[in-house]
């Protein structure tokens, strides 16, 4: 069984290590810790895990954030995966920082990776996994704060975050995503 496994980000040196590249950094650690590359494909940096008899095909769209859904629309088809088996991780202004929220659907909350999926996809029916970067700005500095530097402080605890959300992608694709949730929504 597949799995489409996407965090969401932008491309390029001046988006590295923002709050909105938290997908792209999870990611990163997961593709990392099993000793797996991205390589360069169409619409994106792919790589494959295979994990208790199961496939994860790693995504981190090129399109930018705001055209994440032709991305991974592309590659639910290329590899006929269903939106169930799906898992978007996202950054989310709502959640305290740090704090980790599997969900199996839910709105965009003004999120413009995830307007552009449930445009594409036509539905909002599809797991993300939603990653707290709380919403420590002034007013009309959301911008700023969201492609802004983590600070050093959030950096050393974003580091403790990385292995709770690589357990949480491989429960999803193992024990499934009602298992999940309860296990590590309480947490």
């Amino acid at each position: 069984m597949k799995y489409l496994i996407v965090g969401l980000g932008n491309i390029g040196e001046e988006y590295a290590q923002t709050r909105h590249n938290i997908g792209f950094d999870v990611l990163d650690h997961f593709a990392k810790v099993h000793e797996v590359s991205f390589k360069e494909e169409r619409y994106g940096a792919v790589t494959q895990i295979k994990h208790k008899g199961r496939i994860l095909i790693l995504l981190k769209p090129n399109t930018y954030m705001n055209l994440s859904g032709k991305a991974i629309n592309y590659w639910l088809q290329k590899e006929k995966i269903l939106p169930s088996q799906l898992l978007v991780i996202v950054d989310d202004l709502a959640l305290p920082f740090g704090t980790l929220r599997l969900k199996e659907k839910g709105g965009d909350a003004g999120h413009n990776g995830l307007k552009s999926i449930q445009s594409t996809l036509g539905s909002a029916n599809y797991p993300r996994l939603r990653f707290g970067i709380g919403n420590e700005f002034s007013k009309g500095q959301q911008i700023d704060f969201v492609l802004g530097k983590w600070s050093d402080e959030e950096l050393k605890l974003l580091a403790e975050k990385f292995e709770p959300c690589a357990e949480i992608i491989k429960g999803f694709a193992t024990i499934g995503i009602a298992l999940t949730m309860n296990h590590f929504n309480k947490k």
